[in-house]
Protein backbone atom coordinates (compact mmCIF):
# COMPACT_ATOMS: atom_id res chain seq x y z
CA UNK A 1 0.00 0.00 0.00
CA UNK A 2 1.39 3.60 -1.02
CA UNK A 3 2.45 6.18 1.31
CA UNK A 4 2.04 9.57 1.61
CA UNK A 5 3.62 11.80 3.30
CA UNK A 6 1.03 15.20 3.76
CA UNK A 7 1.85 16.49 7.55
CA UNK A 8 4.19 15.25 10.22
CA UNK A 9 1.46 13.31 11.48
CA UNK A 10 1.83 10.77 8.69
CA UNK A 11 4.61 9.87 10.66
CA UNK A 12 5.49 8.30 14.08
CA UNK A 13 8.48 8.82 16.58
CA UNK A 14 9.79 6.03 15.32
CA UNK A 15 9.29 6.45 11.72
CA UNK A 16 10.74 9.66 12.08
CA UNK A 17 14.00 8.47 13.84
CA UNK A 18 13.97 5.59 10.93
CA UNK A 19 14.06 8.92 8.68
CA UNK A 20 16.89 10.08 10.67
CA UNK A 21 19.36 7.42 10.83
CA UNK A 22 18.90 6.78 6.92
CA UNK A 23 19.97 10.30 6.37
CA UNK A 24 23.07 9.83 8.83
CA UNK A 25 23.85 7.25 6.32
CA UNK A 26 23.19 8.93 3.47
CA UNK A 27 25.16 11.97 4.31
CA UNK A 28 28.21 9.89 5.26
CA UNK A 29 28.06 7.99 2.52
CA UNK A 30 27.79 10.65 0.33
CA UNK A 31 30.53 12.87 1.80
CA UNK A 32 32.87 10.36 1.55
CA UNK A 33 32.38 8.84 -1.81
CA UNK A 34 30.60 11.36 -3.84
CA UNK A 35 28.70 8.56 -5.60
CA UNK A 36 25.14 7.79 -7.45
CA UNK A 37 24.18 5.12 -6.06
CA UNK A 38 21.22 2.82 -7.68
CA UNK A 39 18.69 2.80 -4.91
CA UNK A 40 15.74 4.32 -7.17
CA UNK A 41 17.47 3.48 -10.92
CA UNK A 42 14.78 3.81 -13.47
CA UNK A 43 12.37 5.70 -11.12
CA UNK A 44 10.97 9.21 -11.68
CA UNK A 45 9.64 11.84 -9.29
CA UNK A 46 7.85 14.50 -10.79
CA UNK A 47 7.89 18.03 -8.91
CA UNK A 48 4.77 19.13 -9.43
CA UNK A 49 5.12 23.50 -7.99
CA UNK A 50 2.38 26.32 -8.08
CA UNK A 51 4.97 28.64 -5.42
CA UNK A 52 8.71 29.19 -6.37
CA UNK A 53 11.39 27.23 -4.49
CA UNK A 54 14.82 27.42 -4.15
CA UNK A 55 15.87 24.93 -1.60
CA UNK A 56 13.20 22.68 -1.85
CA UNK A 57 13.46 21.97 -5.41
CA UNK A 58 16.78 21.69 -5.85
CA UNK A 59 17.27 19.17 -2.90
CA UNK A 60 14.72 17.12 -4.10
CA UNK A 61 16.04 17.12 -7.70
CA UNK A 62 19.68 16.30 -6.35
CA UNK A 63 18.55 13.86 -4.26
CA UNK A 64 16.26 11.50 -7.02
CA UNK A 65 19.79 11.91 -8.64
CA UNK A 66 22.35 10.50 -6.05
CA UNK A 67 19.72 7.77 -5.83
CA UNK A 68 19.91 7.00 -9.39
CA UNK A 69 16.44 8.17 -10.44
CA UNK A 70 15.36 10.83 -12.83
CA UNK A 71 13.31 14.31 -12.00
CA UNK A 72 10.43 16.17 -13.67
CA UNK A 73 9.74 19.60 -12.76
CA UNK A 74 6.23 20.72 -13.30
CA UNK A 75 5.09 24.22 -13.15
CA UNK A 76 1.63 24.09 -12.60
CA UNK A 77 1.18 27.48 -15.29
CA UNK A 78 2.85 24.78 -18.23
CA UNK A 79 0.42 21.73 -17.56
CA UNK A 80 -2.98 21.56 -18.04
CA UNK A 81 -4.22 22.53 -14.79
CA UNK A 82 -3.90 26.12 -16.25
CA UNK A 83 -6.34 25.68 -18.38
CA UNK A 84 -9.27 23.78 -16.47
CA UNK A 85 -8.25 20.37 -15.83
CA UNK A 86 -8.80 19.28 -12.47
CA UNK A 87 -6.10 18.51 -10.10
CA UNK A 88 -7.56 14.52 -9.92
CA UNK A 89 -7.38 14.10 -13.17
CA UNK A 90 -4.13 15.19 -13.49
CA UNK A 91 -3.58 13.07 -10.36
CA UNK A 92 -5.10 9.66 -12.22
CA UNK A 93 -2.62 10.33 -15.26
CA UNK A 94 0.73 11.13 -13.37
CA UNK A 95 0.00 8.11 -11.72
CA UNK A 96 0.55 6.43 -14.70
CA UNK A 97 4.13 8.29 -15.70
CA UNK A 98 5.87 8.46 -12.53
CA UNK A 99 6.59 6.79 -9.70
CA UNK A 100 5.88 9.18 -6.68
CA UNK A 101 4.85 12.91 -6.93
CA UNK A 102 6.41 15.81 -4.47
CA UNK A 103 3.57 19.02 -4.78
CA UNK A 104 3.73 22.55 -3.51
CA UNK A 105 0.71 24.18 -3.46
CA UNK A 106 -1.12 27.18 -2.24
CA UNK A 107 -3.75 25.18 -0.84
CA UNK A 108 -3.44 22.52 1.62
CA UNK A 109 -6.98 20.93 0.01
CA UNK A 110 -5.18 20.43 -3.32
CA UNK A 111 -2.60 18.46 -1.85
CA UNK A 112 -5.29 16.20 -0.52
CA UNK A 113 -7.14 15.83 -3.71
CA UNK A 114 -4.28 15.10 -5.11
CA UNK A 115 -3.18 12.01 -2.92
CA UNK A 116 -6.44 10.99 -3.11
CA UNK A 117 -6.24 10.46 -6.65
CA UNK A 118 -2.72 9.20 -7.23
CA UNK A 119 -2.11 5.41 -7.18
CA UNK A 120 1.29 6.80 -6.16
CA UNK A 121 3.22 8.19 -3.11
CA UNK A 122 2.64 11.83 -2.72
CA UNK A 123 4.68 13.85 -0.97
CA UNK A 124 3.90 17.86 0.44
CA UNK A 125 6.69 19.64 -0.58
CA UNK A 126 4.66 22.92 1.17
CA UNK A 127 1.15 23.96 1.51
CA UNK A 128 -0.41 26.71 3.13
CA UNK A 129 -1.19 24.20 6.01
CA UNK A 130 2.17 22.45 6.77
CA UNK A 131 5.87 22.17 5.55
CA UNK A 132 6.70 18.67 6.39
CA UNK A 133 9.56 17.64 4.98
CA UNK A 134 11.54 21.14 6.44
CA UNK A 135 10.52 20.46 9.98
CA UNK A 136 11.83 16.66 9.35
CA UNK A 137 15.13 18.09 8.13
CA UNK A 138 15.40 20.73 10.79
CA UNK A 139 14.96 18.09 13.42
CA UNK A 140 17.62 16.12 12.57
CA UNK A 141 19.94 19.12 11.58
CA UNK A 142 18.86 19.68 15.77
CA UNK A 143 19.88 16.11 16.77
CA UNK A 144 23.07 15.86 14.25
CA UNK A 145 24.64 19.41 16.65
CA UNK A 146 22.74 18.61 19.96
CA UNK A 147 23.27 15.04 19.55
CA UNK A 148 19.46 14.69 21.06
CA UNK A 149 16.08 15.97 20.43
CA UNK A 150 14.12 14.81 23.91
CA UNK A 151 14.26 17.37 26.47
CA UNK A 152 15.62 19.98 24.31
CA UNK A 153 13.61 23.54 24.23
CA UNK A 154 12.61 25.19 20.86
CA UNK A 155 11.64 28.74 20.67
CA UNK A 156 10.11 29.30 17.78
CA UNK A 157 9.48 33.36 17.37
CA UNK A 158 7.54 34.99 14.13
CA UNK A 159 4.37 33.69 12.39
CA UNK A 160 2.30 30.78 13.16
CA UNK A 161 2.61 30.00 9.75
CA UNK A 162 3.22 26.55 7.91
CA UNK A 163 6.47 26.07 9.03
CA UNK A 164 5.53 26.64 12.48
CA UNK A 165 2.86 24.60 12.47
CA UNK A 166 5.14 21.42 10.91
CA UNK A 167 7.57 22.33 13.81
CA UNK A 168 5.51 21.98 16.90
CA UNK A 169 4.22 18.32 15.51
CA UNK A 170 7.06 17.00 14.78
CA UNK A 171 8.83 18.81 18.08
CA UNK A 172 5.95 17.28 20.07
CA UNK A 173 6.83 13.90 18.62
CA UNK A 174 10.19 13.74 19.78
CA UNK A 175 9.84 14.86 23.30
CA UNK A 176 10.77 18.65 22.93
CA UNK A 177 9.36 21.74 24.88
CA UNK A 178 8.01 23.66 22.03
CA UNK A 179 7.52 27.42 23.10
CA UNK A 180 5.64 28.64 19.88
CA UNK A 181 5.63 32.90 20.16
CA UNK A 182 3.67 35.07 18.14
CA UNK A 183 1.71 38.16 17.96
CA UNK A 184 -2.23 37.47 19.14
CA UNK A 185 -4.08 36.53 16.13
CA UNK A 186 -1.09 35.05 14.39
CA UNK A 187 -1.19 31.79 16.43
CA UNK A 188 -0.58 28.27 14.28
CA UNK A 189 -3.53 26.23 13.58
CA UNK A 190 -5.87 25.24 15.91
CA UNK A 191 -6.81 21.96 14.98
CA UNK A 192 -2.85 20.92 14.67
CA UNK A 193 -2.38 22.87 17.58
CA UNK A 194 -4.65 20.26 19.63
CA UNK A 195 -3.47 17.29 18.23
CA UNK A 196 -0.02 18.33 18.81
CA UNK A 197 -0.44 18.76 22.20
CA UNK A 198 -2.00 15.77 22.58
CA UNK A 199 1.45 14.14 21.22
CA UNK A 200 3.35 16.23 23.69
CA UNK A 201 1.73 14.68 26.72
CA UNK A 202 2.47 11.19 25.42
CA UNK A 203 5.10 12.05 24.21
CA UNK A 204 7.09 13.82 27.66
CA UNK A 205 7.15 16.62 25.24
CA UNK A 206 5.72 20.27 26.10
CA UNK A 207 4.11 23.00 24.48
CA UNK A 208 3.54 26.34 25.26
CA UNK A 209 1.51 29.63 22.97
CA UNK A 210 3.35 32.82 23.81
CA UNK A 211 3.22 36.20 23.12
CA UNK A 212 6.58 37.76 25.04
CA UNK A 213 9.64 36.67 22.98
CA UNK A 214 11.67 36.94 25.69
CA UNK A 215 9.81 34.39 27.73
CA UNK A 216 9.34 32.36 24.81
CA UNK A 217 13.44 31.99 24.34
CA UNK A 218 14.39 31.85 28.04
CA UNK A 219 16.92 28.85 28.65
CA UNK A 220 15.93 27.61 24.78
CA UNK A 221 18.91 25.44 23.07
CA UNK A 222 17.32 26.35 20.24
CA UNK A 223 15.84 29.86 18.71
CA UNK A 224 13.65 29.74 15.11
CA UNK A 225 11.87 32.07 12.84
CA UNK A 226 10.83 32.18 9.53
CA UNK A 227 9.35 35.32 7.38
CA UNK A 228 6.98 37.30 8.78
CA UNK A 229 5.11 37.73 5.13
CA UNK A 230 4.31 34.23 3.73
CA UNK A 231 4.32 33.89 0.17
CA UNK A 232 0.61 34.37 -0.35
CA UNK A 233 0.35 37.04 1.84
CA UNK A 234 2.22 39.94 -0.04
CA UNK A 235 -0.65 42.99 0.42
CA UNK A 236 -0.12 42.09 4.08
CA UNK A 237 3.46 43.40 4.09
CA UNK A 238 3.29 46.50 5.35
CA UNK A 239 0.85 45.52 8.22
CA UNK A 240 2.49 42.78 8.97
CA UNK A 241 5.99 44.30 9.55
CA UNK A 242 4.70 46.75 11.81
CA UNK A 243 2.58 43.93 13.84
CA UNK A 244 5.94 41.82 13.95
CA UNK A 245 8.10 44.73 14.46
CA UNK A 246 8.99 43.13 18.74
CA UNK A 247 9.63 39.61 17.10
CA UNK A 248 12.83 40.24 15.75
CA UNK A 249 15.73 38.00 16.32
CA UNK A 250 18.15 40.11 17.05
CA UNK A 251 21.74 39.69 19.43
CA UNK A 252 19.88 41.10 22.17
CA UNK A 253 16.79 38.16 22.31
CA UNK A 254 19.65 35.78 21.24
CA UNK A 255 21.51 36.56 24.19
CA UNK A 256 18.22 35.98 26.88
CA UNK A 257 18.80 32.33 25.72
CA UNK A 258 21.44 29.45 26.54
CA UNK A 259 24.91 30.07 25.55
CA UNK A 260 25.09 27.89 23.42
CA UNK A 261 21.84 27.88 22.05
CA UNK A 262 21.66 27.67 17.92
CA UNK A 263 19.85 30.03 15.67
CA UNK A 264 17.61 28.14 12.63
CA UNK A 265 16.05 29.44 10.21
CA UNK A 266 14.07 27.85 7.05
CA UNK A 267 15.24 30.50 3.98
CA UNK A 268 15.00 32.44 2.17
CA UNK A 269 15.62 35.48 5.32
CA UNK A 270 14.49 39.04 4.97
CA UNK A 271 17.52 40.09 6.77
CA UNK A 272 17.05 42.99 9.15
CA UNK A 273 13.69 42.17 9.18
CA UNK A 274 12.88 38.76 11.37
CA UNK A 275 16.02 38.28 12.08
CA UNK A 276 19.41 40.78 11.86
CA UNK A 277 22.51 40.48 9.87
CA UNK A 278 24.57 39.49 13.12
CA UNK A 279 22.45 36.54 14.10
CA UNK A 280 22.20 34.65 10.93
CA UNK A 281 26.03 35.16 10.12
CA UNK A 282 26.90 35.03 13.61
CA UNK A 283 28.66 32.27 15.79
CA UNK A 284 25.34 30.57 16.85
CA UNK A 285 23.24 30.48 13.47
CA UNK A 286 23.50 27.01 11.66
CA UNK A 287 21.08 27.93 9.02
CA UNK A 288 22.92 26.67 6.11
CA UNK A 289 23.99 23.42 7.70
CA UNK A 290 20.41 23.04 8.03
CA UNK A 291 19.64 23.84 4.49
CA UNK A 292 22.13 21.41 3.28
CA UNK A 293 20.61 18.89 5.33
CA UNK A 294 17.51 19.00 3.38
CA UNK A 295 19.32 17.07 0.63
CA UNK A 296 19.74 14.14 2.43
CA UNK A 297 16.86 14.17 4.35
CA UNK A 298 14.89 14.32 0.77
CA UNK A 299 17.05 11.08 -0.27
CA UNK A 300 15.59 9.29 3.05
CA UNK A 301 12.40 9.95 2.52
CA UNK A 302 12.25 9.41 -0.90
CA UNK A 303 14.01 5.83 -0.65
CA UNK A 304 11.85 4.65 2.04
CA UNK A 305 8.28 6.24 -0.14
CA UNK A 306 9.19 4.75 -3.09
CA UNK A 307 8.71 0.98 -3.45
Amino acid sequence: MKKDLLSVLDLNPEELKKIFELAKVLKDETKLKKKVREDLKGKTLALLFEKPSTRTRVSFEVAMYLLGGNSLYLSANELQLSRGETIGDTAKVLSRYVDAIAARVFSHDSLVELAKNSSIPVINALSNLEHPCQAISDMFTIQEIKGKTTGLKIAYVGDGNNVANSLMLAGSMLGMEVALCTPVGYEPNKELLKKALEIADNQGGKLLILHDPLEAVREADVIYTDVWVSMGFEREREERRRIFSNYQVNSYLLGKAKEDAIFMHCLPAHRNEEVTDDVIDGPHSVVFQQSENKLYVQEAILKLLIP
